[in-house]
């Protein structure tokens, strides 16, 4: 089963994304902040993390540098999940990590495909 780091620190979008994430098949790890989300991806190692990038304790972009400069954490995908989409905001979170973002407010058939291109080019 493919499990997924859902680092969101809003409830009703994790709560909305958490269930129709397992309602798909996935097994999902839930973090509430950038801290516990880089502590999450090290003890459990998702297969995939989305990440919030407005985050408390520790912003998105940090933890995306944290687990990528960790060679346990380096090639988990991350989708970052944003409502940033003004230009420029791509390439930063690309230069910050990520494999790949999507915007908020959230497309669910969009982000499964998304899933799924980060998952084959983590196994290619």
């Amino acid at each position: 089963m493919t499990k997924i780091l859902l680092v969101e620190d809003h409830e009703e979008l994790w709560d909305f994304l958490s269930r129709r994430l397992r309602r798909r098949g996935f097994d999902v790890v839930l973090a509430h902040d950038g801290q516990q989300g880089v502590d999450m991806a090290r003890a459990e190692r998702p297969d995939v993390v989305l990440m919030d990038m407005n985050l408390p304790v520790m912003d998105g972009w940090t933890a995306a540098r944290t687990l990528r400069a960790d060679p346990d954490t380096a090639a988990i995908p991350i989708i970052a999940l944003t409502a940033h989409a003004m230009s420029g905001d791509r390439d930063r979170m690309l230069e910050a990590g990520c494999n790949d973002y999507h915007p908020k407010p959230v497309d669910f058939p969009q982000l499964l495909q998304q899933i799924d291109a980060a998952m084959l080019a983590a196994e290619g």
